[in-house]
């Protein structure tokens, strides 16, 4: 291969982590973004603000599925092809999804905006809920190209050793997101607008930076003369759908927690469930950041043939994430009333809600990192059928369960119960899963 790279160093610990730590640091960074606008909106504007960005967030996910499962599926795709010295053609998917990227971008900024009026005048909220609703999405929306690409790129610069300029820009993005969210909300008096507008700008310095990147031929991923090769968008289609099964499911069930409690509570209720799901978010931005950061190793020694290297990354990557999930669990339960009381004072109804729930949910954080790692490793093993079963199951069809059931038996509890039951019967299929395909793999 004309690029010596860092898969070719031994598999330790020590070199995991050169990999993986920028990625999580990225990748806490990034769930500041949508955290940084609770906090502001929750005490700048209100509660009701607050339940607005919650009840928007399906159909940000929606928008941004399909970008999320070509940057998946096809880091894996490339990464395999580095892996079996393809450079070149490599670089040529890589251009070509990058410009599909953008095209799905504009069709889906449009298909956001034609959408948005229909979907939450359906909803049944109130007026000014469902004025802040609009206003939020609307300004958001400007930012879709350069959002899917920040999905992108962030990918791309840690498949191409760049992890640490990731992290760069993910802490600019995440410091110019804050000063930016005090000044249009509070200074300019901008309301939710400032929110919105914030979130994407601080999105888009990693979109910027990776065009300067990728446009220079010294980087190991690189714009090159796309290859339109369909099959090549096929197979990151198909090893990205876990992910994207992940974005679209995750988005109804967040739709199904808002009706739920609109139902149960009111929208203080809606108010808790997006305080919850802020320090869920937190903690599970270091599962992800992880399984990110080793991703590219997993798909490149898989193309390598090497599994003397691939069994000894998934045995310490199970060992590390183990770790995290005691110290996230503690954490959480310690501080639960800490964390809740920074976005909901004490004597808002909003805040006892908030923190029975984030002491029932906490308990999910034993097994979410497991199964985020196993639909991981899955799609860098270029099985997105497998990765698929795992995170629609998780995602989906489980929480669908505990959300239908656990409710009526338990009432709100219930609600809360639902989570940490649905990531304890995931993780029994990511271990069934894990088990079946082990000597395949050879893991």
């Amino acid at each position: 291969m004309e690029h010596q790279n860092a898969y070719e160093n031994p598999v330790t610990l020590r070199n995991i982590l050169k990999f993986a730590i920028p990625t999580i640091a990225m990748s806490v960074f990034m769930s500041f973004y949508t955290m940084v606008d609770g906090l502001f909106v929750s005490n700048l504007i209100g509660t009701d603000a607050l339940s607005a960005i919650n009840l928007t967030a399906p159909v940000i996910q929606l928008v941004t599925a399909i970008s999320t499962m070509l940057a998946t599926g096809g880091s894996a795709v490339i990464m395999k092809k580095m892996g079996e010295h393809r450079s070149q053609e490599a670089r040529e998917d890589f251009t070509f999804l990058i410009l599909v990227n953008v095209a799905v971008g504009l069709v889906m900024c449009g298909a956001g905006y034609a959408a948005t009026e229909k979907i939450f005048g359906a909803m049944g909220l109130t007026a000014q809920v469902a004025g802040y609703c609009t206003e939020y999405l609307s300004r958001y929306l400007l930012f879709t190209v350069p959002i899917l690409l920040m999905n992108n790129f962030t990918l791309y610069m840690i498949a191409s050793e760049k992890a640490t300029l990731s992290l760069i820009c993910s802490v600019s993005g995440g410091v110019l997101n804050m000063v930016l969210d005090y000044v249009l909300i509070a200074v300019f008096d901008m309301g939710i607008s400032g929110a919105a507008i914030a979130t994407g700008l601080g999105y888009s310095v990693t979109a910027v930076a990776g065009m300067f990147l990728f446009s220079g031929r010294k980087c190991l991923l690189h714009f090159t003369r796309p290859a339109f090769r369909f099959r090549v968008l096929a197979n990151a289609a198909t090893n990205g759908c876990s992910e994207m099964a992940t974005a679209l499911v995750t988005g109804i069930i967040t739709m199904m927690f808002n009706w739920t409690m609109l139902r149960y509570v009111g929208e203080d209720g809606v108010a808790a469930v997006t305080i919850i799901m802020y320090v869920l978010m937190f903690a599970s931005s270091l599962y992800t950041g992880y399984s990110y950061g080793v991703a590219p190793m997993i798909s490149y020694y898989h193309g390598e043939k090497n599994h003397m290297k691939l069994k000894k990354l998934v045995s310490v990557s199970l060992r590390v994430i183990a770790a995290i999930s005691v110290v996230t669990v503690v954490v959480s339960f310690a501080a639960t009333k800490v964390l809740v009381s920074v976005f909901a004072r004490p004597d808002n109804p909003v805040y006892e809600l908030a923190v029975t729930g984030n002491r029932i949910c906490t308990l999910a954080l034993f097994f979410i990192g497991f199964n985020i790692f196993a639909s991981g490793m899955f799609t860098a093993l270029s099985n997105g059928i497998v990765s698929a079963v795992l995170a629609f199951s998780r995602s989906f069809v489980f929480m669908l369960i505990t959300m239908l059931a656990l409710p009526v038996i338990f009432g709100v509890n219930g609600i809360w119960l639902a989570t940490p039951a649905a990531e304890l019967m995931a993780l029994l299929l990511s271990a069934f899963m894990f088990v079946k395909h082990r000597r395949r793999y050879q893991y």
